[in-house]
């Protein structure tokens, strides 16, 4: 785990939101705009970024309390709230999937990956999940088709590819570009597989929520503004850099980043969660084996929209 502190580390006058997430992505670009420009800090606010390695270990941080709340695939509040627990989506994140399936030179169509070893960072949340519906849709089917390797978050997914020891995984961008521009093969948007998901989500546990309730109706209009501040192209100088500084590539991968990102209406810009979008993820998990049909028939107790609407009037 990765600790990230912000605000310069004051914390006098300000309420501390210890945020969660893997790795720094570009679903993350709406949160660094407002941190740089200081808007969570108008708002008393100093937010506390903490890294982990795996998203499954994020949604396991929120259960704990070992954080606040965290920006993270909702699979697994999903699966929490389900059985009971106090795990709640509060709002999304990003609702498209802005993911490429990447392979390695040698293979020249998705079939040829029958045997293959897929990249993923969770076999239960995210990336693992999109992956199993797009071989799917080409007669490969997990587990006895392919197998997955647990390698990590997209940079070590994109290293893992590089030295050999996976065989393609889906990247966000830039990766993407930056592996289709260095010769990988580029098998197809997982977006035209899935046309709309709730793909990354902010999540809480409720009972923390309801005794924060300002302040995490605070936290989701700075979102809200940053969000809407995204799709603005007078900003693109200022999310490159941010897009630049985020993934570690340079400027033209970054500006390729933001503008693909915001041709794909990644964000909902009131962070609302669209119902096609969550019976997707549903569907998903369904089919994963993850939830069976009688316990997501309660997924609606799942999403508390009370912060959001209230973060939106």
């Amino acid at each position: 785990m990765i600790h990230e502190s912000a605000n310069g580390g004051k914390t006098s006058g300000f309420k501390t939101i210890r945020l969660a997430g893997g790795a720094a992505s570009f679903n993350w670009l709406p949160v660094y705009l407002a941190e740089r420009r200081g808007a969570f800090a108008k708002r008393g606010l100093k937010i506390d970024f903490r890294r982990y390695p795996a998203v499954d270990q994020v949604t396991a941080a929120v259960k704990s309390g070992e954080v606040d709340m965290a920006i993270t695939p909702p699979e697994g509040a999903i699966k929490d709230a389900l059985d009971d627990g106090d795990l709640r989506i509060i709002a999304s994140n990003a609702v498209k999937l802005p993911l490429t399936l990447i392979a390695h030179p040698r293979f020249r169509r998705i079939q040829d990956l029958r045997g293959g070893r897929l990249g993923t960072s969770s076999l239960t949340e995210g990336t693992a999940l999109y992956t199993m519906e797009m071989l799917r849709r080409h007669g490969l089917n997990y587990p006895a088709d392919y197998e997955f390797a647990t390698v990590g978050l997209h940079p070590a997914r994109w290293q893992a590819l590089q030295d050999g020891r996976i065989d393609a995984a889906v990247q966000p961008p830039p990766f993407n570009f930056l592996a289709v521009d260095a010769g990988y093969t580029n098998f197809g948007e997982v977006s035209d597989v899935i046309p709309e998901i709730l793909f990354t989500a902010v999540i809480c546990r409720c009972l923390w929520a309801q005794a924060n309730r300002h302040h995490v109706v605070e936290f989701l209009k700075t979102l809200i503004h940053a969000t809407n501040a995204f799709y603005d192209p007078t900003n693109d100088d200022e999310l490159t850099s941010l897009a630049a500084e985020t993934t570690g590539v340079e400027g033209q991968f970054a500006r390729r980043a933001v503008c693909y990102l915001r041709d794909k209406r990644t964000f909902e810009n009131d962070l609302s969660i669209p119902p096609v979008a969550y019976e997707a993820s549903l569907t998903l998990m369904k089919r994963a084996g993850i939830a069976n049909a009688a316990t997501l028939a309660r997924a609606s107790e799942v999403i508390d929209d009370s912060f959001r609407r209230a973060a939106a009037d």
